[in-house]
């Protein structure tokens, strides 16, 4: 955390990671890996020469949270989403590189047509969140709802960030797909399909439970005894058929590793060490961080939000790090710090490296595709009905 005579564009100091614990976040462990290291810069004239060969031929969409050296290699930045969409508008591309985490490059190849490839720079980077729901516990859950005579009352919305067999999952059960930007009008939409806010209808809601909690509560009016936690790893979800019965949201008891660790130690700690100091949030942390934030929003939304501040405004950023840097570089005028001093960056999507990519692009010059992904055509037709069920819901944006 910066103290109040650090300079504006001074380098965020941090703990190196893998350095210290904090028991109380929910990871409750030492945050694994390394800090990226700087690639080779001759791969940066490689990853050029590339491109330039590929030309048209080539599309490459960056998520917000990657490595600034292959940002600058993408032709589009954004959430999930937004470059899901952005590929599918891209329909002269026959080669889609995705620099994000698998379940986005799946999305990707769910909305593209057959005759693009989808190509992931490395296989290794998916998402814990996402991993957290693994469609065998969710079919097995449904049972136990259906046992409970819970499900027939009960409409699955799932995340964005969830793997296709969970998007799929949802379509045939009647659900729809949201992003952090539209959890409310999907919820609001889900609850009118079984009977309204105010009748008995409930909300599966997979696979974030902070996102599901923090829309339902602070958004739609329900209460935090309206939610409950499913537990895959206990029987029943761990919940009474009482805490069923009364709940109007099950929420599966997920959470992305990086914005779970935010605490509301960290956002006190900023207002006292930085006077004037704004907070802003991701959905994604929990309950109580949310509520102690001056703003929350997607990752678009937090772009949008500082991008549109004065100079001389101070900013704590509770989401991932990669981005908090780009915005302090961005705008020097500001002073922007990351909410934790704990440092923990997505390890998952930092896999995506400059290496990887330059890889993956000089393979297509030579003619071969490297780790294409490919979803399971049934798979893809009914994840496809869910997406296309947030798409028609009203206000829906590109945005996450």
């Amino acid at each position: 955390m910066t103290t109040d005579t650090a300079p504006a564009s001074a380098p965020l100091p941090l703990l190196v990671l893998g350095q210290g614990t904090d028991l109380r976040t929910e990871r409750g462990v030492e945050c694994p890996g390394d800090l990226p290291a700087p690639s080779d810069p001759d791969l940066v004239e490689r990853a050029r020469a590339a491109k330039a060969a590929l030309g048209d031929r080539v599309f490459v969409l960056g998520h917000h949270y990657q490595r600034s050296e292959v940002i600058q290699f993408a032709d589009v930045t954004g959430d999930s989403f937004k470059l899901a969409r952005e590929a599918a508008a891209r329909p002269d591309a026959p080669y889609i590189v995705f620099c994000g985490v698998h379940f986005m490059a799946e999305s990707a190849d769910i909305l593209t047509s057959d005759e693009q490839t989808v190509i992931l720079p490395d296989l290794a980077a998916g998402c814990s969140m996402a991993d957290m729901a693994a469609i065998a516990q969710v079919e097995d859950a449904w049972e136990q709802l259906e046992a409970a005579g819970i499900a027939q009352r009960t409409i699955p919305v799932t995340y964005m960030n969830s793997s296709a067999a969970i998007k799929a999952f949802t379509g045939r059960h009647g659900g729809t797909v949201c992003t952090s930007s539209n959890a409310r009008t999907a919820l609001e939409w889900a609850f009118d399909e079984v009977g309204g806010v105010v009748g008995e209808g409930k909300v599966l809601f997979l696979p974030d439970q902070h996102l599901g909690r923090n829309t339902a509560v602070r958004e739609l009016g329900l209460s935090l005894d309206d939610c409950v936690v499913w537990d895959p790893h206990r029987p029943n979800g761990g919940l009474t058929p009482e805490q069923l019965a009364g709940a109007r949201m099950i929420l599966w008891r997920g959470h992305c590793s990086v914005h779970g660790r935010f605490t509301v130690d960290a956002v006190e700690t900023a207002r006292r060490e930085i006077p004037g100091v704004k907070v802003i949030v991701h959905p994604e942390c929990q309950y109580e961080v949310v509520q102690l934030a001056d703003e929350v929003g997607s990752t678009e939304k937090i772009i949008q939000t500082i991008a549109a501040a004065p100079d001389g405004t101070a900013w704590v950023v509770g989401t991932e790090l990669n981005l908090v840097k780009r915005l302090a570089e961005q705008f020097p005028g500001q002073r922007i710090a990351f909410l934790e001093k704990n440092v923990c960056y997505c390890s998952t999507m930092n896999r995506i490296d400059l290496p990887h990519l330059v890889w993956a692009l000089e393979s297509l010059v030579d003619r071969r595709v490297v780790n294409p992904i490919t979803v399971d055509p049934q798979v893809a037709a009914d994840a496809r009905i869910a997406l296309d069920r947030m798409l028609a819901l009203p206000g829906t944006t590109h945005k996450d």
